[in-house]
């Protein structure tokens, strides 16, 4: 058996995980997690997962390059998340797994297409860890008493708070994640009373703007830069809902996933069309959407249009609290992905260590010393570092997504040969809704190549060294992952014989 498969006996612990899972399918790397993280907790990081820097900072540039058609891009690319993660759900309901999609890939695409899955995420999350340490700095710097501080100082401070509360027990993470959720909620909920406010009274904003409709048909209707700059831009929309597959992380850590992950990934949908789209639609309608720029927040420029004290410092404060979030879910997510990886062989031994709070230390630590570099980044390229980590992340949203629906489709043809059986919570019309989401994912790839002015055409030249140490690893690790899995498969041996 590998080295650190097991915890201790299966029972001894009734906080811990029953290392029997559904359908007789077994992942060791399930095995001496604590059941800690409650409905409301679950519920709160679907909505952290939904929301983040994407909304409160991109926004601003999109509006500028694609104008009200904006609320459109989020609405279909909001529609193919949902995909993913109903597709997701339904393999949780059927066997939850804190190794989430990669434990998946290797039960429906085998070791490799394991090992490619959870590499490709632990990238994602690294490189996007590098940008969130990078963000919180450049965040933190609004405030004058803070200038004077180097960005990677700042980082660094960063890095070792949200490292240190996921160190400590699940139970803390669940905790800050939620806290998290909740202030960025409150933001937009507050955000869009404010807004209903000034289209019920007619009040014009800053003196000069009626709201109102006529806001988009006096300022070129809704596509008014035509429809290409809208589907150049979907490649930004689509990694503004990265990390809504965490949902599926989260199921090996809580009592009842069968009961609550459905409910979660229900909620994911009408979160999208009030926060995402309904937000965009407010923006349009308070201000023209010539009035917003990429230099700023979109919120910050209508609050600060109406006259809300202190408009600015507010939303940067929220801004920073969903750059921290997303650093608290990367850590959570790839400590928990790693050691699903470990224990089939595919990632460091050390990364299946697991700490007397029940909480994968090794992965996590392994996360941390990968966003260290970012530090090292802003200490050198302060200027450009947010946007080079953010490019190479971008290739793992994709790939994780993609796997997600590949896994499932998978699933899908095995319950009709009546291998497995699909659970009453499912993702419809299948195989249509996962080629069709692959297909779509595939082409923002393409979008991305034909952005020739901005990083798009780097980001996917980046594929070719990335492919090369995928395949390089692999050939490395092969020979142990297929002892491992023999081992795993292998009948017991009676003693008595």
């Amino acid at each position: 058996m590998h080295k650190g498969h097991q915890t201790g006996p299966a029972g001894e612990d009734p906080h811990l995980d029953d290392p029997t899972t559904a359908e007789g399918v077994t992942d060791a790397g399930d095995l001496g997690y604590s059941k800690s993280l409650k409905p409301r907790h679950i519920s709160m990081i679907a909505i952290g997962g939904a929301i983040g820097t994407g909304l409160f900072l991109g926004a601003g540039g999109n509006l500028a390059k694609a104008g009200p058609a904006l609320a459109f891009a989020y609405a279909i690319c909001g529609v193919f998340a949902f995909f993913v993660v109903r597709a997701l759900g339904e393999l949780v309901v059927h066997r939850p797994s804190s190794g989430s999609f990669v434990s998946y890939a290797r039960e429906f695409l085998g070791e490799r297409g394991a090992f490619v899955a959870g590499w490709m995420y632990v990238l994602n999350w690294s490189s996007a860890g590098m940008a969130d340490i990078t963000a919180v700095a450049l965040y933190v710097h609004y405030w004058s008493m803070f200038t004077t501080i180097p960005q990677w100082v700042l980082a660094a401070v960063a890095l070792a708070i949200v490292l240190t509360i996921n160190l400590i027990s699940v139970k803390s993470f669940g905790e800050m994640e939620f806290w998290f959720a909740i202030v960025k909620v409150a933001a937009l909920v507050l955000f869009l009373l404010i807004g209903i406010f000034f289209l019920v009274t007619g009040k014009p904003v800053d003196g000069n703007y009626d709201p109102g409709i006529s806001l988009i048909s006096d300022n070129g209707g809704f596509f008014p830069l035509g429809v290409m700059p809208v589907v150049l831009i979907t490649q930004t929309v689509v990694f503004a809902y990265a990390a809504v597959e965490m949902v599926g992380v989260t199921a090996g850590e809580t009592a009842e996933p069968e009961k609550v992950v459905p409910k979660a990934v229900n909620s994911i949908m009408w979160r999208v069309g009030i926060f995402y789209v309904g937000s965009v639609v407010m923006l349009t309608l308070l201000l023209p959407w010539t009035a917003y720029s990429a230099g700023e927040s979109p919120f910050v420029t209508v609050l600060s249009k109406i006259g809300v004290p202190a408009a600015g410092g507010i939303m940067n404060l929220v801004v920073l609290t969903a750059a921290m979030s997303s650093l608290n879910s990367g850590l959570y997510t790839t400590g928990r992905i790693l050691r699903s990886m470990s224990m089939a062989g595919s990632a460091p031994s050390f990364t299946a260590r697991m700490s007397g709070s029940h909480v994968p230390y090794g992965g996590i630590l392994l996360t941390a010393t990968v966003a260290m570099f970012g530090v090292a980044l802003n200490a050198w390229l302060p200027d450009d570092a947010f946007a080079i980590v953010t490019n190479i992340s971008s290739l793992g949203v994709i790939s994780t997504w993609c796997m997600i629906m590949l896994c499932h489709l998978v699933f899908v043809r095995r319950a009709r040969e009546g291998v497995v059986h699909r659970p009453a919570f499912r993702l419809w019309a299948s195989p249509w809704i996962e080629l069709t989401t692959i297909a779509f994912l595939l082409a923002v790839i393409v979008m991305m190549w034909f952005d020739k002015d901005g990083a798009g055409r780097n980001t996917v030249l980046m594929l070719i060294p990335i492919a090369v140490c995928l395949t390089i690893g692999w050939y490395a690790v092969r020979g142990r992952v297929h002892r491992i899995a023999a081992e795993r498969e292998a009948p017991p041996v009676d003693p008595l014989q």
